[in-house]
């Protein structure tokens, strides 16, 4: 690799790098009164509005490998796992602070590549990167982000207030983003039983399930589409765990249970492809896998159809029960499977 593709980052230190990432700033916002260049950032509250703030943090080997993920598509990933999280409270994500460990493997040019991404994705959700922190590591790439959002305090929805009877719904589809998982791991094994530098992994006809685990989207359009017909979800996670752990949370913190009706959970045909390739149960996929960044929320019965004038990318999988900790499982094929979420 030339020179010109790779500057190490001893050759212009740490505050010229810090200067050259600070032009990837995202969006800018009205709320943000300082950004990058101080101390700290400071953020002016509308009169009325509460703040929300998560953070993500991903790790190199852990999280992500950098075998078969563009460093772009990572900063793009990492923005939408945080806004996400700033989404599924009913909010609007304002500001970003990003904290990186850097280590000597990677070149000036792969950390500007991981900043476009994150400057990109800011950009598409209307964030501004405002701050963070930049340090060495001795050997693994580790990568931080912090969202900051507002919203009005009456407007917010949380995981804790499903109602009885309410109706449990997803956005989307669920699992493909396990099944890109799956691709990208069998070629990277291709890969290394081959062991050779000009391998071109096969992921043509895996464009969609790939895309979903490298380059997730987070459901900014559903939550314009509350606002926009006046319709609040019961109550409201984002999809990062699977369907299993994160339903459990909805129904636990809410002291309910639930049951669903599994051949309503929508699945594309991609990822059927890939689970029946793997020779795989795509259910698996679907309530075990993760990452997917869509919404599961419980809305009233009565809500349904009148919200899905305004917004239809989302299914009817089931409702909340009043039978504490219980989750039926209904297969479509006269089963019923009961599961204990104490024991799940």
């Amino acid at each position: 690799m030339s020179k010109d593709n790779f500057q190490e980052i001893k050759e212009i230190g740490f505050t010229s790098l810090i200067k050259k990432l600070s032009s990837y700033h995202g969006s800018e916002r009205d709320e943000i009164i300082k950004g990058i260049g101080d101390d700290t950032a400071i953020y002016k509250n509308k009169q009325g509005t509460v703040s929300c703030a998560t953070s993500e943090i991903f790790l190199e080997g852990v999280h992500f490998d950098v075998t078969y993920t563009p460093l772009h598509h990572l900063g793009y990933k990492l923005v939408t796992s945080a806004v996400s999280d700033i989404y599924a409270m009913n909010a609007e994500p304002v500001q970003l602070l990003v904290n990186i460990a850097i280590p000597n493997k990677y070149s000036v040019q792969m950390i500007e590549q991981l900043y476009k991404g994150i400057d990109s994705a800011a950009k598409d959700y209307h964030v501004q990167v405002s701050g963070g922190d930049t340090t060495a590591s001795h050997q693994i790439l580790s990568v931080s982000v912090t969202a900051l959002g507002a919203a009005q305090e009456k407007e917010l929805v949380f995981r804790n207030t499903a109602k009885d009877s309410d109706i449990i719904c997803v956005t989307g589809d669920l699992g493909s983003a396990l099944a890109g998982l799956r691709i990208l791991m069998r070629e990277k094994k291709h890969w290394q039983e081959h062991e050779t530098e000009s391998f071109q992994p096969d992921i043509v006809d895996y464009e969609y399930v790939v895309k979903r685990q490298l380059l997730p989207v987070a459901r900014k359009d559903f939550t314009e589409a509350i606002l926009q017909s006046g319709i609040k979800p019961s109550a409201m996670i984002d999809l990062t765990q699977g369907l299993m752990a994160d339903l459990k949370s909805v129904a636990e913190s809410s002291g309910l249970g639930t049951e669903l009706y599994s051949p309503a959970i929508p699945i594309s045909l991609d990822t059927r492809k890939v689970a029946d390739e793997m020779k795989e149960d795509v259910d698996k996929y679907v309530f075990y896998g993760g990452e997917d960044y869509e919404m599961l929320f419980t809305m009233e019965e009565a809500m349904i159809e009148k919200f899905r004038e305004t917004f239809d990318d989302f299914a009817v999988i089931g409702k909340m029960t009043n039978q504490y900790k219980a989750l039926k499982i209904n297969t479509g094929e006269g089963e019923t499977i009961k599961i204990d979420l104490n024991e799940s």
